[in-house]
């Protein structure tokens, strides 16, 4: 059973902000800023792709609520909301952190470095590539 899913069970302590019936909301225990929350589906899901439509759509309309509650209870200006899928997921849960944000805070967009494309033709054969792949995924 993975830390997540303890946490859910009450099997291990955490500092926990927001639950209803699909998911639970804790301070992270090694935040970017005070009030960092990771949200998580109660039932183990490895991944954002894992997620079934009906539980994403609870899962981000509650992470919406969570950034609306950052600002309120904290001041914050604004809240970084982000999900590692896979590559970075130190937890194999899927799990959106919730960061908030204020105005010269120091964090700096993304926390990777940036790679340009080497020229538009490759963009074009990456957008290509992308277009054509969700062209096949769409259920709806």
């Amino acid at each position: 059973m993975c830390v997540f899913c303890q946490i859910v069970s009450r099997e291990v302590p955490a500092a926990i902000v927001f639950e209803d019936d699909e998911s639970l909301a804790f301070l992270d225990h090694r935040p970017v800023f005070p009030g960092h929350c990771l949200l998580v589906p109660k039932e183990h899901r490895d991944s954002l792709v894992d997620l079934e439509p009906q539980l994403l759509g609870t899962l981000f309309g509650n992470a919406r609520l969570l950034a609306l509650a950052v600002e309120k209870g904290l001041a914050a200006q604004g809240a970084f909301v982000a999900v590692n899928n896979r590559v970075s997921q130190s937890v194999p849960h899927v799990h959106v952190h919730v960061v908030p944000r204020t105005k010269g805070d120091g964090l700096k967009g993304f926390f990777w470095p940036r790679h340009k494309y080497r020229d538009l033709e490759h963009m074009e054969e990456v957008r290509r590539g992308l277009a054509e792949a969700m062209s096949t995924l769409r259920t709806f």
